[in-house]
């Protein structure tokens, strides 16, 4: 008899980037940069920072378990009320939680693939059948998704823009969706990159929630806003969706630093838009010097790019790991995934990729 269920005993643990400590214990490597895990290369806001250095005076007491202060925030920002909106340790937590909620082993999951590898995770861990449905073009197959719906499906995953490829559905394209997936079906729209997003047609989900009442919409601290170490996101629902999430959800997940550093950065525009204007001239000029380099990556509207090397991945990422440049196998075994770094960072990965591929 197995210890655990049939799902678990197959499940893979979560392969994360590697950090620059590892590779400097495994390499003897010193001056490494990590380009691997699409965080802010700007680091996080300082105002951030300050709101930590305050919070952490506290640490002997429990956060506050509703979060009520960054849900009001989050409220008056995007115009919701404040039972709309659920806080969690980064949108990880809220993407297994809404397995966890409103799934069994009888129900189905819909997502596609290669995309964010947390909805297979989830799914498996929890016993759930799910339908993985390969993109089209690199991009999300949405018809091809509402065609693997069934009686028995409860949840359906779109990262928008895609992780790993960087890839976007238009705003046409997804109302369209939004009517034909059935009513029951919660339908989740994971927008950890939207801020990224500069495309004219890019569609802010939160502007479509009148098109169904089972649409959730999901974000995260941990990309642009810089605060990936301290775990905080959130989720925009119906209040009834939100009412089960909140019944199910460990009540202690987000701790009082996270919550303060998030309100910072909120507050903090400037820090915003600077990471946001990098990245809109970084990721074209990455992108333009690889494809003169023969290996054109997939057009992306996160922080990363995404490219088919044409031979093991693996080989060409031990290749950059020795030359003190982390980046990130991952979606087949000829593609690597990419972070838009600060100019310094990216120069350094181009030079170290034209070695490796030269």
């Amino acid at each position: 008899m197995s210890l655990v269920p049939p799902g678990i005993e197959t499940l893979r643990p979560y392969e994360a980037g590697k950090p620059i400590e590892e590779l400097a214990r495994e390499y003897g490597v010193t001056n490494a940069i990590k380009l691997a895990s699409n965080e802010n290369p700007l680091g996080p806001s300082p105002l951030a920072i300050e709101a930590v250095r305050r919070a952490v005076t506290d640490a002997h007491l429990y956060p506050d378990a509703a979060a009520y202060r960054l849900r009001e925030r989050l409220a008056a920002d995007h115009g919701v009320s404040i039972p709309e909106v659920v806080h969690g340790n980064g949108s990880n937590e809220i993407l297994d939680l809404l397995v966890r909620t409103f799934t069994t082993g009888d129900d189905h999951i819909v997502f596609a693939e290669p995309s964010f590898v947390v909805y297979r995770l989830a799914a498996m861990a929890h016993g759930v059948p799910f339908t993985a449905v390969p993109l089209r073009g690199l991009t999300h197959d949405l018809e091809a998704m509402v065609a693997a719906v069934t009686p028995r499906t409860k949840l359906l995953f779109v990262a928008n823009p895609n992780n790993p490829t960087g890839t976007y559905v238009g705003r046409a394209e997804v109302e369209r969706f939004l009517r034909l997936v059935p009513p029951q079906v919660i339908v989740v729209f994971d927008e950890a990159y939207n801020h990224y997003a500069d495309a004219p047609d890019y569609p802010d989900c939160l502007t479509l929630r009148g098109a169904r009442e089972h649409l959730v919409v999901v974000r995260t601290f941990s990309k642009i806003y810089g605060l990936a170490a301290l775990r905080v996101g959130y989720a925009i629902a119906p209040p009834a969706l939100i009412d089960y999430l909140f019944r199910v959800r460990q009540p202690f997940s987000v701790s009082s630093c996270a919550q303060e550093a998030a309100l910072a950065a909120l507050d903090d525009h400037a820090h915003l838009t600077r990471s946001a204007v990098l990245n809109a001239a970084e990721r074209p000029r990455v992108q333009a010097a690889l494809a003169a380099l023969g290996y054109p990556a997939a057009p992306s509207q996160a922080n990363f790019v995404y490219l088919d090397v044409r031979r093991p991945s693996r080989n060409v990422y031990e290749a950059l790991l020795r030359r003190g440049v982390i980046v990130r196998p991952i979606g087949s075994p000829t593609t690597l995934r990419v972070t838009i770094g600060t100019p310094e960072q990216n120069d350094r990965f181009l030079r170290a990729f034209a070695e490796v591929m030269g």
